[in-house]
């Protein structure tokens, strides 16, 4: 059994911010914690993020981590004309294969326009990640499309922000999981028009991390990165 876990590397709370907190002081937390308890994970980054914050790109390779891309501004995938999202999704693994080789994609709000697949299959792009249990079309299992192997997501980031007791409930032995969190919810933002996506962000997230890690080693899952699904099947 495995669970991957999955960081997408953003701006804080895009697009209701544009700060930069979560690169600058969340990270950091996440990288120890893993550091810690000794796994890999997967970092699915913007790729502006490489020209304006490119010691934490090079943080996250250093560590071991796997990086994958994430969209180049984060802006809306399915919101942009199809050729200029094509060129959105090239500018940003051309822009992060300058740190690392990059095989694993998420579109930014899990909304990957279909004709993208082939974008990423062309860019060498193995694994699309940008499918969910919760979200339309309501995949649950792994599929292959356009020649990419796309990969669920189990739960939005949000579970991690959960009292342990809740959060420890969504994750029974038995399945496999792809957990997404962000850096900006380890780091206490301020108020804005979206006060919900600040409810359980900071110490509660970065506890519950470390806890959720040590729950799935008990139960006997093995942490992988994302391109371990492309490796091992």
């Amino acid at each position: 059994m495995r669970v991957a876990l999955t960081f997408d590397v953003e701006m804080d709370a895009p697009p209701y911010l544009s700060s930069w907190r979560g690169v600058d002081e969340g990270l950091p937390i996440i990288l120890e914690a893993l550091r810690e308890k000794g796994v890999r994970a997967t970092f699915f980054t913007i790729g502006i993020l490489g020209q304006l914050r490119p010691k934490a790109v090079y943080s996250i390779v250093e560590e071991g981590h796997e990086l994958g891309c994430h969209g180049y501004d984060h802006k809306r995938l399915d919101k942009l004309p199809l050729r200029e999202a094509a060129d959105n999704v090239r500018k940003c693994i051309r822009t992060l294969r300058d740190f690392a080789d990059v095989e694993t994609f998420r579109a930014p709000n899990l909304k990957l326009p279909p004709p993208l697949l082939h974008v990423l299959r062309e860019e060498g792009v193995r694994l699309d990640s940008s499918v969910a249990w919760y979200k339309p079309p309501f995949r649950f299992a792994p599929t292959v499309e356009a020649g990419v192997l796309r990969v669920p997501a189990s739960y939005p980031s949000s579970v991690l922000r959960l009292p342990w007791t809740l959060l420890k409930a969504l994750f029974p032995p038995g399945r496999e999981y792809v957990v997404i969190t962000h850096p900006w919810e380890y780091v206490e933002l301020v108020a804005h028009p979206r006060p919900d996506l600040t409810i359980g962000v900071g110490r509660r997230v970065a506890e519950n991390l470390s806890r959720l890690i040590e729950h799935l080693k008990g139960l006997g899952y093995e942490l992988v990165t994302m391109r371990d699904h492309i490796t091992r099947g």
